[in-house]
């Protein structure tokens, strides 16, 4: 069954200065075709900007066996009815339904072992290039924080992907940046299956850091340990982690965590 955000709080609205110059809101899929609608923009995303590969498909549809069990978050733009941002979470009796957590297949999760029980794992992040601003985001996490309050998930534990198709500059300035953070605390981390070689890429090249990625550094989020390569997508995997009670004060009180 999937969590349902409380009515009061089903769906959000925000304006944005956005294509269509209209409101979003933001809430659970309910039905098949909510979820495809997220699946489809999946994959338009991920194709396009990633240049990922969908094996067995033959239809614009981004579908692997962890769906079924997630819930997805929506963002809608409710002047045209489309699906412009999206997240799949799985929450941790889920994951034991479907055989452990997607990051499993890219990462040894054997040091989160003691804290698994409180793990919602967030993944296939994706937002329509002419909604990428600051308030689509905050939408997305304004949906992600809402269950996270709901069930008292402790952790937040997802894949924070950079395309490749730069030869890795880009996941190389990532790399280069997040090791200016605080590392995660009390031997939390994660190991790579296959690491990519990322010392290997000229350190002089110009790269930025994607806005969702400086996004979740802002929001308090740790990476906890070395990146893995994804061939499939074609990407450089960040393992990040968010200890919900190490959050940015100033983000905790904005998604509503800390009372005003």
């Amino acid at each position: 069954m999937l969590i349902q955000i409380p009515a009061k709080n089903d769906f959000r609205i925000h304006q944005q200065n956005n294509k269509s110059n209209s409101s979003l809101s933001v809430g659970i899929a309910k039905t098949a075709l909510e979820i495809e609608e997220a699946q489809r923009l999946r994959h338009a995303v991920f194709s396009k900007e990633y240049g990922a590969i969908f094996e067995g498909s033959s239809t614009d549809i981004d579908q692997d066996k962890y769906d079924q069990w997630c819930d997805h978050l929506l963002v809608r733009d409710q002047t045209t009815q489309q699906v412009v941002g999206t997240y799949r979470l799985l929450r941790p009796e889920q994951a034991v339904q479907a055989g452990g957590y997607y990051s499993e297949s890219e990462f040894d999760l054997a040091g989160l072992d003691s804290i698994r029980h409180e793990i919602v794992e967030f993944g296939r992040a994706c937002i329509d290039e002419d909604y990428r601003s600051g308030p689509t985001l905050m939408m997305l996490w304004t949906g992600l924080s809402e269950i996270i309050r709901k069930n008292n998930y402790q952790y937040v534990l997802g894949c924070a992907s950079v395309s490749l198709r730069d030869d890795g500059v880009t996941a190389a300035e990532v790399w280069r940046s997040v090791r200016e953070y605080p590392q995660q605390d009390h031997g939390l981390k994660v190991t790579p299956h296959h690491p990519y070689p990322i010392e290997q890429v000229n350190p002089e090249l110009p790269a930025n850091v994607p806005a969702l990625i400086d996004g979740y550094l802002k929001l308090g989020v740790k990476v906890c340990g070395e990146p893995a390569w994804d061939p499939d997508f074609n990407t450089v995997d960040f393992p990040m982690l968010l200890t919900v009670s190490q959050m940015n004060p100033r983000y905790r009180k904005r998604l509503g965590f800390d009372p005003s």
